[in-house]
């Protein structure tokens, strides 16, 4: 075969404008399996994922909207890069150097995933789009300092990239002018019988932390405590159905997120790339393994999904109907030192790299 017809390509188009009349790129990878990511510059998001299944049948296994107004009319974060600080800051409030900092809050008296104009709802600048081997695409936003009461100019690049593998990689770096937190993720729903396919109770998920970072209340501000899940509706070390433990009344956490939305301990502190997740669907086939270095990894099982939401395709999105894997620090680490550090000084840069691996299990139906 040519290497040409091996190639992979990367195309982009317009996806529309903004209220304000900023153009919105949207920037679509795929290999030579057919396998196709679509990338937005609105919030630097993922918009699509094709994959196969067992039969070779490919299908979305992203929730979202067809058409650039849905993702400004609701902000659900949906394949969203999240920032300056995923997750959420209890009170808005931290101290970093000695000096406090005050947040803007959207959540209640919190701030959740970087305040009420976060990264997901910024415009990205598309810097480079690549075909080749594994097509990619890198865009950049500047946040100044001050932006969401965060201090420091930051300046963020993400890159996507595709491989022939079928290999999703999200590459985060950042950089800034003075001392900062710093804490990105993405935050895509993912069903992998595809979405608007219904629940994804039946799928099954393993994570191998040891212990969460429970909560106080449906605030879910950490209380600062690890809880290992050992004999928990939360201890996901050998793959479960998502559904198994889900209604169980005597776990308060549960009764606090509406079902899973909680930090899992993967480790102390940041190290190498390894497995943080694997679902997979048995009625299609598919396997996706998350790989990350971060510490923490945020499991929420679509619990606000409220049948409100149509998506793509006029789909009706209701209550777990997709899940979401953030690989970051822990939530509100700022506020507690025992978590570790958010801060990020000149001369540093802040790395986040996600990796989705998507296979095939043959031995189901």
């Amino acid at each position: 075969m040519p290497l040409a017809a091996m190639a992979g390509q990367a195309t982009s188009a317009s996806f529309g404008h903004t209220a304000d009349g900023q153009d919105v790129q949207i920037v679509t990878l795929t290999n030579s399996h057919g396998v196709r990511a679509r990338v937005m510059s609105y919030g630097a998001s993922l918009q699509s994922l094709w994959v196969p299944d067992r039969n070779g049948k490919l299908a979305d296994v992203v929730l979202g909207y067809d058409t650039l107004q849905g993702y400004l009319d609701h902000r659900q974060y949906f394949g969203a890069t999240v920032g300056r600080y995923a997750n959420r800051i209890a009170h808005g409030k931290f101290t970093l150097d000695g000096k406090s900092y005050r947040l803007s809050l959207n959540e209640g008296p919190n701030s959740l995933h970087g305040g009420a104009k976060g990264f997901d709802m910024r415009v990205w600048k598309v810097l480079d789009v690549k075909a080749g081997a594994q097509p990619s695409v890198t865009m950049e936003y500047v946040s100044t300092d001050g932006d969401q009461g965060y201090p420091g100019t930051l300046t963020i690049k993400a890159n996507y990239t595709l491989s022939d593998d079928n290999q999703l990689k999200i590459s985060y770096l950042a950089t800034t002018d003075k001392p900062t937190i710093v804490n990105l993720s993405n935050h895509t729903y993912w069903n992998l019988a595809g979405e608007g396919s219904g629940t994804v109770m039946d799928q099954a998920l393993m994570i191998p932390g040891d212990a969460i970072t429970p909560v106080s209340d449906a605030a879910a501000i950490p209380t600062g405590q690890m809880v290992p899940v050992a004999g928990t509706p939360y201890d996901f070390r050998m793959a479960k159905p998502i559904g198994r433990d889900i209604r169980d009344g005597s776990s308060q956490q549960l009764l606090f997120g509406h079902g899973y939305d909680m930090n899992w301990v993967l480790s102390r502190k940041e190290i190498e790339p390894h497995v943080v997740a694997r679902a997979e669907d048995p009625q299609s086939g598919r396997v996706m393994t998350v790989w990350s270095g971060k510490p923490g990894l945020q499991f929420y099982s679509g619990n606000f999904l409220d049948g409100t939401t149509v998506g793509k395709d006029h789909h009706v999105y209701r209550q777990g109907d997709a899940f979401v894997l953030e690989p970051q620090l822990f939530p509100d680490t700022p506020n507690h030192p025992d978590f570790g550090s958010a801060r990020l000084a000149p001369g540093q840069i802040y790395r986040n790299v996600i990796v989705y691996r998507f296979g095939i299990d043959h031995t189901g139906k």
